[in-house]
């Protein structure tokens, strides 16, 4: 059967494991092939017709339950923390109420969908952001200007990746659909900040090349085992670091484990966090 675009689908070759939307339409010799992203991973992937089936809404609910279900819990578990805390700097305060700047993160996002799905988990943990969508092989040439125009504390370069099929050398960059990109976006915006404390970087998508990130400058980034990672995790990394002490290092593990995905897809390097105390609190 023909798709169109925005169907959901699956992928018979590899066990129906995976929900892709469908973004384009592709003529390969005479046979068509579909460009596929994946529906609540970070995974670009394409497929020809034959192989693709049709998802029903109830399969795409079933699906997205755990998923949901984890980020669900996992922000409320933000929320809850936060106003405990709150609750304690008041204590501590007396009479003078604490107040606290977290870290402002730019998060340039390959897919518009995700990116608005990340700003509205920002806003519920209560962070400062400016999302702009920016295509991956683009990220490069655009990261020094846009860290010129908004000056944030955190980075997130991400979009979507695959690791190309058939790969057995993981090693070699271009065996990857975009994480040269990110490596090159990563590198350009360490030339606008050097300082690994004073600009905090997350990169990378689903399967990225995580070891060329890192060496080429980045904090934090995917994917360790080359497994997917999920939309959300980028948001819960730099969550973390907003709201770690800026005097503090931020305890990586704990990083890790707040993730959707935990240490299989996210892994990074020591480092302090963003969040400044005040006092007292404006009294106007």
């Amino acid at each position: 059967m023909a798709f169109r675009i925005n169907d959901i689908v699956m992928r018979k070759s590899y066990g129906s494991d995976i929900l892709f939307r469908v973004i384009n339409v592709i003529d390969n010799k005479g046979v068509r092939h579909y460009l596929l992203h994946g529906l609540n991973m970070r995974i670009i992937a394409d497929a020809p017709e034959d192989d693709l089936i049709e998802v029903s809404r109830a399969k795409i609910v079933e699906y997205d339950r755990p998923y949901r279900e984890k980020a669900e819990y996992l922000l409320k578990k933000i929320a809850s923390s936060k106003s405990l805390q709150r609750k304690k700097g008041m204590v501590r305060a007396s009479r003078q109420e604490p107040y606290g700047r977290p870290g402002k993160v730019l998060h340039i996002d390959g897919d518009e969908e995700y990116l608005n799905v990340c700003l509205d988990a920002y806003k519920k943990v209560g962070m400062e952001v400016v999302g702009v969508v920016v295509k991956e092989e683009e990220q490069p040439d655009k990261v020094y200007d846009l860290l010129e125009k908004y000056r944030p504390d955190i980075l997130v370069l991400t979009g979507h990746d695959s690791i190309r099929s058939n790969t057995r050398d993981y090693s070699d960059i271009n065996n990857y659909r975009n994480s040269k990109y990110f490596v090159e976006a990563v590198k350009n915006a360490r030339k606008y900040e050097p300082a690994l404390d004073n600009l905090v970087i997350f990169a990378g998508a689903c399967q990225s090349n995580y070891e060329a990130i890192i060496k080429a400058g980045a904090n934090y980034a995917s994917s360790p085992e080359r497994v997917l990672i999920h939309c959300l995790d980028p948001v819960l990394v730099s969550e973390k670091v907003a709201f770690s002490h800026i005097n503090e290092l931020v305890k990586i593990e704990e990083l890790i484990e707040n993730t959707i995905t935990g240490a299989p897809g996210i892994g990074g390097l020591q480092t302090m966090g963003k969040f400044r105390y005040g006092v007292p609190k404006g009294k106007y």
